[in-house]
């Protein structure tokens, strides 16, 4: 099928509904994949014994390589099939998630988790764009944007404590084999319930274009984690230099293209851009705080993974619930106050986790219970702004960008906040440590094991110090980020009217603009 057959404005019936369950499906396990691991961390690191350096790739190739391919293959559904590319995601992910479960060693968990990205790559975009085709009702569309957003919620929200529960009775590779049997699923499901779509008169692919777009991440990522680790040496500017050089290139060649990758006149539009704005630098602020959070809860608080989740899961579960509610205060109130108030309540959490240090659990908690909603009005209206403010044959490019804001927001996040955390914790490591104990906590607390009691109590308590100072420098860079987001939504989505309500003249004409 070259296009739906479904006609502008139509209502959907039953099986848009249905189908529309089938791609929650997916949406939920990618997000629940990306908590249960953050929770099997420490059993990782007993395990495979990686660096400092490995650690933080195996919890950030996945976001990484999925994040430089989503605009490429959100392209490639909107030309080749959005069904059919969804299927071969599907596929991809399950085969890796099989291969990362039974890695022998850190090397091989790198890699399958690098397919596993390229897998949710094509899965992430052909969900939400299918959905923009299969509800052409607005109302409708809105809703079912609203539940695809506050599915992502539920894998959060599930995520801590399914893992809790495999981490107590399986090992660790027990929450990578999660995605076997949903994806089996939607493989089955989805070419009953789920309309193929092709953009009319779309072109070739253009490969070049492909790969600038991950050449020119990839450079800067590792820019950041080389300034983070040894300070601003020849590398780290050598490289970031590299990606943004190639990022112009990119941008240049899109310019030229008549069917380009990534159309970036649609950054034109004030929706559209600040939304990914908005979300970029408020996935940001969690994705490095989660994994320290996450480590400090088993770590150094000694809360085993399902104590762990419990711990999470209320935080959890007052996200949904605040994501659920976001789009119904639209109704009263526009869009970039919700967003801005949401991301202040963050803002309150990560300053209580600067505590962290000098308090211990009771802040830690706190803080969490505090910053993990405050995202949520973020995750629930940022995403229909993007993808309603793209004309609908540009909505698997438009929705590829926006999983892309979020995915390399947490990937960012782990790179930078993540790589923060690790360089404090060595400086406040002393300098007469065994190696292993200098580099990372699960190192020290194993050092510790082949030590007399009383030299490995010091050595545990020097380590959790210097983790904890860690998450509190950490946190307090979540909170400038989130603030920033909270200023961004003002500035940008502020002519962003009520649901509801006519959009004013100058917006609608910039709207039109932006989808020529």
């Amino acid at each position: 099928m070259s296009a739906s057959t479904i006609t502008p404005g139509a209502r959907a019936g039953a099986k848009e509904w249905l189908g529309l369950s089938v791609l929650l499906l997916p949406t939920v396990l990618l997000f629940l994949a990306m908590t249960v691991l953050f929770l099997a961390t420490p059993q990782i690191a007993a395990d495979l014994g990686p660096s400092s350096g490995q650690l933080l790739w195996i919890n950030d190739i996945y976001g990484l390589v999925m994040a430089g391919l989503l605009v490429a293959m959100g392209t490639l559904g909107d030309r080749l099939g959005r069904r059919r590319i969804l299927m071969f995601g599907a596929v991809a992910f399950g085969l890796a998630s099989m291969a990362a479960a039974f890695a022998p060693d850190a090397g091989w968990l790198i890699a399958a988790r690098a397919v596993m990205g390229v897998g949710a790559a094509a899965v992430m975009p052909s969900t939400l764009s299918l959905i923009s085709n299969m509800f052409r009702d607005e109302r409708q569309r809105g809703t079912a944007i609203g539940l695809w957003a506050a599915s992502i919620s539920v894998g959060v929200a599930i995520g801590p404590l399914v893992g809790g529960l495999l981490l107590e009775s399986f090992w660790w590779g027990a929450a990578l084999l999660i995605g076997v049997p949903v994806m089996a699923l939607v493989v089955i499901a989805a070419p009953l319930l789920v309309p193929e779509y092709r953009a009319p008169q779309a072109g070739s692919p253009d490969v070049p274009s492909v790969l600038l777009s991950m050449a020119s991440l990839l450079p800067i990522v590792y820019g950041i984690k080389e300034f983070a680790k040894h300070g601003l040496n020849t590398t780290a500017i050598a490289t970031a230099a590299l990606g943004l050089l190639l990022s112009v290139v990119f941008v240049r060649r899109q310019l030229k293209l008549a069917n380009p990758l990534l159309d970036v006149r649609l950054f034109a539009n004030r929706t559209f851009s600040g939304g990914l704005a908005v979300f970029l630098f408020s996935a940001i602020a969690l994705g490095g705080v989660y994994l320290l959070f996450t480590q400090y809860l088993q770590l150094v608080a000694g809360q085993s993974p399902l104590k762990s989740g419990l711990w999470i899961l209320p935080a959890a579960l007052a996200l949904v619930a605040v994501s659920m509610l976001a789009p119904k205060l639209t109704r009263r109130v526009r869009p970039a106050y919700v967003v801005a108030g949401g991301a202040l309540f963050s803002v309150a959490g990560y300053l209580v986790l600067t505590q962290v240090e000098a308090v211990g659990l009771p802040m830690l908690i706190i803080g969490f219970y505090l910053l993990y909603p405050g995202i949520a009005p973020t995750m629930a209206l940022t995403t229909n702004l993007v993808i309603g403010s793209a004309p609908p044959e540009k909505a698997g490019a438009a929705s590829a960008v926006n999983s892309t804001a979020s995915d390399l927001g947490v990937s960012l996040g782990i790179a930078v906040l993540g790589s923060l955390g690790a360089a404090i914790y060595r400086s406040e490591m002393p300098d007469d440590v065994p190696a292993a104990a200098a580099d990372t906590l699960p190192g020290a607390l194993a050092a510790a094991e082949a030590l007399p009691a009383d030299q490995a109590a010091a050595l545990v308590d020097q380590a959790r110090d210097a983790f904890a100072e860690g998450l509190n420098i950490a946190a307090g860079g979540a909170a400038a980020l989130a603030a920033l987001a909270a200023i961004l939504a003002i500035a940008l989505l502020r002519r962003v009217p009520a649901t509801g309500t006519p959009a004013p003249a100058d917006e609608a004409r910039e709207e039109e603009l932006a989808k020529v």
